[in-house]
Formats: structure tokens, C-alpha cells, sequence
């Protein structure tokens, strides 16, 4: 269970839990996803020539030139709907995850990787579908500093009006542009996260890899206690471990999913013809930009969010519990 094993906090707790710890891990790096999306989208309008300087190289390359052209707030555009995303997607996608598996595993209390796969997508299909209009007005701030750099307006003039112009200009299907591959990513970045994470955490509970251990003042033998080895250490591991396979798994589709969600209306036919046009103007490595930022971003998202979901979660069941005792 992605959670911990000592206790059993309700539903609503989880999903609570998990947005919280959603946006804890986005205010701290959001700053490396700007810069993934600066990197994914170079070149897009204009592909590079041999010999031509690429404006943005590197992922603190990247993030130096944002803050020395833009400010520093350039590396917070679209922060406000990266919160509304994470409210709306972490809190599903990883809050229902442990419900979904049971319901999958028929209550099972060591469901399959098969089971725990379909759960994964599912959830992160359904985070998707709830929290793709976030997603879009996420990724055009990100992206807005091109428009800026030519000399034009910027696109919108903040969150809620990025919210109204999309749906007057392009309908509502604007709203949910790019959802296709955005469900193929993330049931992708779900599967290697969430399910990731939850078999690794597991296994080290299994085993007892990460058991502390004290040297006994006495006898010098060390005296180890795992009924505590669900510990910070464990969590951190299973989280590095969860954001390097989501990295390495979702770095095409996410590139793709960016491009198209940023993209002019009329500018690709679609996800596969963007992918097409991708690979023919720019070669298979276009798949993998901004991969360094993305494995850095994931990595530590991953960290910072387990981490503060674990956290998060065991105080949330604890006040639940004691509020509930006081009636």
C-alpha cells in the first residue's frame, strides 16, 4: 500500500493528503518544470540550424537565462494553475490509488503488479480527464516568454483569464487539448510512479532493508526495531527510485504533450501528426529534450511529494482519529 503500514487512514484523508502534498512538491520545483518546458519547445516554431545557438542550454542554463531576461518570476508562470492541478490530479491519482487496488485485487492484501498496473492507470486516466484544463494554462504560461521575446502581447493576463480565453477562442475542447497523449503519459508516469513506489516501499518493508539500528551500550551488538523501518529513509528511496523510471518511461510522451498543448490552433492535426512532424523536422532525439530537466523535476517531485504525503497523511489520519474520539 502506498501509505503506511501501521495505520489505515480513511479515503478522503488519502486524497486530501496527497493534493497537499501535490502542491508542497510543486512550490518547491516548479522552477525545473519551467525550464523542462523551455527545453521541450525550442525549436518548435523554428528548428535549429547547424551552428546556431540555442537560447536555452542546459537545465540551470535554462533557468539563468529565464531569470535574467524575465525575473525571477519568470520561473513561477503558471504556478496558480499548477496548484489547481495538483489539488485536482495528485489528490486522484495518488488518493484513489490504494481504493482502486483493492477494488481491482478484490480486497487482496498482496494484489499482482498486473493489478496494481491497472490501477495506476486508471487513476491517472481519471486525474486526466478532471484536471486537463489546469494542465493546459499550466504549460501555455510556461511557454508564454516566446511571445514576449518578439515584441507582442502576452497571451493572457493571468489564470482565470487564461481560463476564459481558451474557452472563447478555441471552445472547450480547447480546455482539453492534448488530453489523449496527456492519458497516455500519465497512465505511463502513473504506473511508473505510484506503482513504483508502492512496490519498492514493499520490498524494503519486506526484507527489513532499511530497519534502524543502535549499537547497544553494553554488549556493542546493535539492536534493530522494524516495526519502525516505514521511515523517512524508505520513502526517499522508493520516491527516487519511482521519479528516475518515470523520467526515463514518459520523456517522449511528455514532449509531445507539451508541444501540442502549446501549439497554435490548426498547427498539427493531432498528437501523432505532432509527433511525426517532430520526428521528421528534428530527428528521434527531440523525444528526449529537456529530458535532464524532467528526470531532475521528477526525481525531486517524487521526493518532496511521497516525503510530504507520507508526512502529511499520518497527521491528518492522527487529527481525524482524535476528532472523531472526542464525540
Amino acid at each position: 500500500e502506498v501509505g503506511s503500514s501501521d495505520f489505515n487512514p480513511s479515503v478522503p484523508v488519502k486524497i486530501f493528503s496527497a493534493g497537499a502534498a501535490g502542491c508542497v512538491s510543486d512550490l518547491v520545483t516548479f522552477p525545473l518544470d519551467t525550464a523542462k518546458v523551455r527545453l521541450q519547445i525550442q525549436g518548435e516554431s523554428e528548428p535549429l540550424v547547424r551552428g546556431q545557438r540555442a537560447t536555452y542550454r542546459g537545465v540551470f542554463g535554462t533557468m539563468f537565462t529565464i531569470v535574467r531576461t524575465e525575473g525571477a518570476r519568470g520561473l513561477y508562470n503558471g504556478l496558480l494553475a499548477g496548484l489547481h492541478r495538483q489539488m485536482s490530479f495528485a489528490s486522484v491519482r495518488v488518493g484513489l490509488y490504494d481504493a482502486t487496488k483493492q477494488f481491482y485485487g478484490r480486497g487482496s492484501e498482496s494484489p499482482s503488479i498486473a493489478t496494481r498496473l491497472a490501477a495506476g492507470c486508471t487513476t491517472g486516466a481519471m486525474a486526466v480527464a478532471v484536471a486537463q484544463p489546469t494542465d493546459v494554462v499550466k504549460v501555455r504560461f510556461q511557454a508564454q516568454v516566446r511571445l514576449l521575446r518578439g515584441g507582442a502581447a502576452t497571451r493572457y493576463g493571468g489564470t482565470l483569464d487564461a481560463y476564459r480565453t481558451i474557452a472563447r477562442d478555441e471552445g472547450l475542447r480547447g480546455l482539453w487539448k492534448g488530453c489523449l497523449p496527456n492519458i497516455a503519459r500519465n497512465a505511463i508516469v502513473n504506473c511508473c510512479e505510484t506503482v513504483t513506489y508502492d512496490v519498492i516501499k514493499e520490498r524494503i518493508l519486506q526484507y527489513e532493508l532499511m530497519v534502524p539500528c543502535v549499537p547497544h551500550a553494553a554488549t556493542m551488538a546493535f539492536l534493530c526495531t522494524p516495526s519502525v523501518a516505514d521511515n523517512m529513509p524508505c520513502h526517499f528511496t522508493a520516491a527516487f527510485g519511482a521519479g528516475f523510471c518515470a523520467a526515463v518511461a514518459a520523456s517522449p510522451v511528455d514532449v509531445i504533450k507539451t508541444r501540442y498543448m502549446n501549439s497554435a490552433p490548426g498547427q498539427y492535426g493531432g498528437a501523432i501528426h505532432c509527433a511525426f512532424t517532430m520526428l521528421l523536422k528534428e530527428g528521434p532525439a527531440a523525444f528526449y529534450k529537456g529530458f535532464m530537466a524532467s528526470f531532475l523535476r521528477l526525481g525531486s517531485w517524487n521526493i518532496v511529494m511521497f516525503m510530504s504525503y507520507e508526512q502529511i497523511k499520518r497527521g491528518a489520519a492522527r487529527l481525524h482519529k482524535s476528532v472523531q474520539s472526542s464525540f
